[in-house]
């Protein structure tokens, strides 16, 4: 078993004789060289995975919708924070037996085990803090993320369909699935991805919604054409407001600051 002490001091020494962290235009790792990441890593050993879905949204939204709102979320949480992000795992757990083409993903364990997998080695280069945002409701899904966990990091999960947006909306996103909250996030974040002339409300009783409700999440009936909710009250308006309390609540509880701070 190698010393993970030893491997360290060794990273801990390119990154001293590599040239100061200057004009930081990103913190995401596919855009950086490995010096200027070890450089951030020794900053803030913290680390954010944003982990998608690939799940139909109804006719209107984009099968990645959950991948997109994850993304962006990351992005900007990244940047107002300051620390690392690593590209987006676009595959979760899927909401079993979708008959909607195209939606596929991971068993819990598969996606549990890649996860682990992924911040092992991350781990080995120093990281101590993982930040995982998810933007699909599903217990299957969200128990993966939050069973991932390696010898000495700590692991924090944020489903941001769990901070409250009701005073925005006219629905309960509680009881809806490519309703009127998904609607409004991408009509603010990809407006040219949504197809409004397509766009259909479905709004079961409270007895169907039950039957039509698993793991926290509803299944949309075949019938409902992929939309649980009221699709059509989705604005741009609301998403942009929607997409910032997500931003801003997540930034305030792992601490803002600015990038430039990393440049110094």
């Amino acid at each position: 078993m190698r010393s993970r002490g030893r491997a360290t001091r060794q990273l801990a020494q390119l990154y001293a004789t590599s040239r100061t962290f200057v004009n930081v235009t990103s913190f995401a790792i596919d855009q950086l060289g490995w010096p200027a990441i070890g450089r951030a890593i020794a900053r803030d050993p913290r680390f954010i995975l944003a982990v998608g879905a690939m799940d139909q949204h109804g006719p209107h939204l984009p099968l990645g919708a959950n991948v997109l709102i994850a993304d962006r979320v990351a992005q900007a949480v990244s940047q107002r924070v300051g620390i690392l992000r690593a590209p987006t795992f676009s595959y979760g757990v899927p909401i079993s037996g979708d008959p909607f083409a195209g939606t596929t993903g991971l068993r819990r364990k598969t996606l549990h085990r890649a996860i682990n997998e992924l911040f092992a080695s991350w781990e080995d280069h120093g990281i101590s803090e993982f930040v995982i945002i998810t933007a699909h409701r599903y217990e299957p899904h969200l128990e993966a993320l939050l069973m991932a966990s390696t010898d000495a990091s700590t692991n924090s999960v944020y489903d941001l369909y769990q901070i409250d947006v009701r005073d925005v909306l006219e629905s309960d996103p509680e009881n809806e699935h490519g309703g009127e909250l998904e609607t409004s996030l991408l009509l603010h974040l990809a407006p040219e991805l949504v197809h409004m002339d397509e766009v259909e409300d479905f709004v079961p009783d409270a007895k169907a919604l039950r039957k039509y409700t698993r793991g926290r999440g509803p299944a949309p009936p075949p019938e409902s054409r992929g939309v649980v909710g009221r699709a059509t009250r989705g604005t741009r308006e609301k998403g942009e407001i929607v997409f910032e309390r997500y931003v801003r609540e997540i930034a305030a509880t792992l601490g803002e600051t600015s990038t430039h701070q990393a440049n110094d």
